[in-house]
């Protein structure tokens, strides 16, 4: 499917189905699935529905998996679809920030074939703007007048003057203790929520880092090519290659490998 298609179907969701409920949430429009911070709204069923119906009315062969489909059906994600182009959705990134009125959440998509990532979106509906990249083509910024701006990770910097984000909640505990004390070693670190709007911060120049220790691939395989083509080192935690079929691993994502190594050893350690 085209890039420039797949945005459009992203934004025409978002404006029918997302910002009319933004801070306007009735009564059980909001559901917890597993626990205080993983909510589903009524935004989330309703967008998926929209962008995965629009993607198969132009692209019939196409399998759409969104995350709400694979709540209600995990087997999904267990499917090889080595045969077939596969679109990645999160309707709602960010959802808790969502159900909570705070303007930080996306609109994101992926596109993966034979297990890669070829092209990916992430949308904010709140900036009307689109981040945008195809493998090999660089990562953009795409206003809706149509101009670009093409996107450049943050240059290395020594450890003690790095800022990133970093999402700590699913690493286990003691390696969690850890790597909160090791962050000290960090100028600053942010957690927003929204996988999304840290990848947009990062591919702007405005990060050093990113870590992630859960791994859905609505979450991070746009985000992942989007930072490699912007000109960042991205890896799992074990220093191999992130894949769209990983859903363990970790992910850290720094400025070029020698401040990746650091980081890893100084502060993301096991």
């Amino acid at each position: 499917m085209n890039i420039d298609r797949l945005a459009a179907i992203l934004k025409q969701a978002a404006e029918q189905e997302i910002m009319p409920r933004f801070r306007r949430l009735d009564d059980g429009a909001i559901r917890t699935k597993t626990g205080a911070f993983d909510l589903v709204t009524e935004a989330d069923v309703g967008a998926e529905r929209v962008i995965t119906a629009a993607i198969l009315d132009h692209a019939p062969r196409t399998v759409v998996i969104g995350e709400e489909a694979v709540s209600a059906n995990p087997k999904l994600l267990e499917t090889n679809f080595e045969d077939r182009i596969v679109i990645y959705v999160d309707p709602v990134d960010g959802t808790s920030n969502f159900a909570g009125g705070l303007p930080l959440f996306a609109v994101m998509a992926a596109v993966v074939q034979n297990n890669e990532a070829v092209a990916g979106v992430i949308y904010d509906p709140l900036g009307d703007d689109f981040l945008m990249a195809e493998k090999g083509c660089g990562t953009w910024q795409v206003f809706p007048d149509g101009r670009r701006n093409r996107m450049h990770f943050a240059d290395a910097v020594p450890l003690s003057e790095m800022g990133g984000t970093a999402s700590t909640a699913f690493f286990p505990l003691e390696q969690r203790r850890a790597i909160l004390a090791n962050l000290a070693k960090v100028k600053m670190t942010a957690n927003y929520r929204c996988a999304g709007h840290e990848y947009r911060y990062a591919a702007g120049g405005n990060a050093h880092f990113l870590a992630f220790a859960k791994l859905m691939p609505w979450d991070h395989v746009a985000g992942a090519l989007m930072m490699a083509e912007a000109g960042a080192h991205v890896a799992k935690f074990d220093g191999t290659p992130y894949r769209p079929s990983d859903l363990g691993g970790g992910l850290l994502v720094a400025s070029d490998s020698d401040s990746w190594h650091t980081l890893r050893r100084e502060v993301f350690t096991d």
